[in-house]
């Protein structure tokens, strides 16, 4: 989810007497954004809970983010994890390339349905043509 509306929905819930705790991988925004508590790790966007398939990992990024509830109970706090995607920075490096190759997908404007249920909704409410 955007860190902007991430942002702007921890703010509205802490204006309830909600406590949060956001947690995202770009600083700049969540630092524009503000939320009352935040907890930045540096790594790539998409990945902010931590590196695919490494339990290890993910488990100590929320375990730190959610332990800033305890540590921060004030809001206006942005904490900063001290973990690395990779030891030499490679991929900012590649991110802040601008002669990387493109290695996205081609967009594909067929629509797509969780359950055939919401294409059979779609279908009856005329959203969508017969001949897809």
């Amino acid at each position: 989810m955007c860190h902007q509306t991430v942002s702007l929905v921890a703010r509205h819930l802490e204006a309830h007497g909600i406590a949060t705790m956001c947690l995202g991988s770009a600083f700049d925004i969540l630092g524009a954004g503000r939320p009352p508590r935040a907890t930045f790790v540096d790594y790539p966007l998409g990945h902010s809970a931590g590196k695919p398939f490494d339990v290890a990992d993910q488990d100590a990024i929320l375990a730190a983010a959610l332990s800033g509830l305890e540590h921060a109970p004030l809001p206006g706090t942005l904490l900063c994890l001290p973990n690395r995607w990779d030891a030499d920075g490679e991929w900012q490096q590649a991110a802040a390339s601008n002669e990387g190759q493109d290695s996205r997908q081609p967009r594909d404007d067929t629509p797509q349905f969780q359950l055939p249920a919401d294409r059979d909704a779609a279908l009856a409410s005329g959203a969508l043509a017969g001949d897809r």
